[in-house]
């Protein structure tokens, strides 16, 4: 059995840098689908982003994560503004993602999500991660922030994985 790459990415989903690494992320993934996951941790340094990172955990129940990821960060302009942020337009975006909207609110109120929430802070305060998107793989931070500084860490977890 092969082992698996763990690449993570710590991100706020109002934030535009997490946003604009995503593509990337996902590319890495389909790169190398049997060698290569994507954890996403949170960081909700951004007004809402709270909220939204409730209805984004709620959305694993419907098995909708990632096409409700994908739509509220592709809406994230809409939406994200640092000063006054309006959630009922993530909302919406992520309804056009196929999430049925009342009941992921409803789910979004369980303590087991805001429990998901609480520990990914704690976790991020015990890393010192301060800013997003971070990243991480097989739990080793990037020597230093960029696209090709994380294609290169991939690429040498993935020929560790291979040997």
């Amino acid at each position: 059995v092969e082992e698996q790459v763990a690449s993570g990415e710590v991100l706020d989903p109002a934030g535009g840098s997490g946003r604009a690494f995503y593509p990337l992320c996902k590319q890495l993934v389909a790169q190398c689908p049997q060698e290569v996951r994507l954890v996403v941790r949170y960081a909700p340094f951004h007004q809402g982003s709270d909220q939204v990172i409730q209805l984004l955990e709620a959305s694993k129940a419907q098995n909708k994560y990632w096409p409700v990821l994908e739509s509220v960060l592709a809406a994230q302009p809409l939406w994200a503004d640092h000063g006054s942020p309006n959630i009922g337009l993530a909302y919406k975006a992520a309804e056009q993602g196929g999430l049925d909207l009342q009941k992921a609110l409803a789910d979004a109120a369980a303590p087991t999500i805001d429990a998901v929430l609480r520990q990914d802070v704690e976790d991020l305060t015990a890393l010192g991660v301060n800013k997003t998107p971070t990243f991480f793989v097989n739990g080793r931070p990037l020597p230093s922030f960029g696209e090709a500084q994380l294609t290169a860490l991939v690429a040498e977890e993935v020929a560790k994985a291979r040997r």
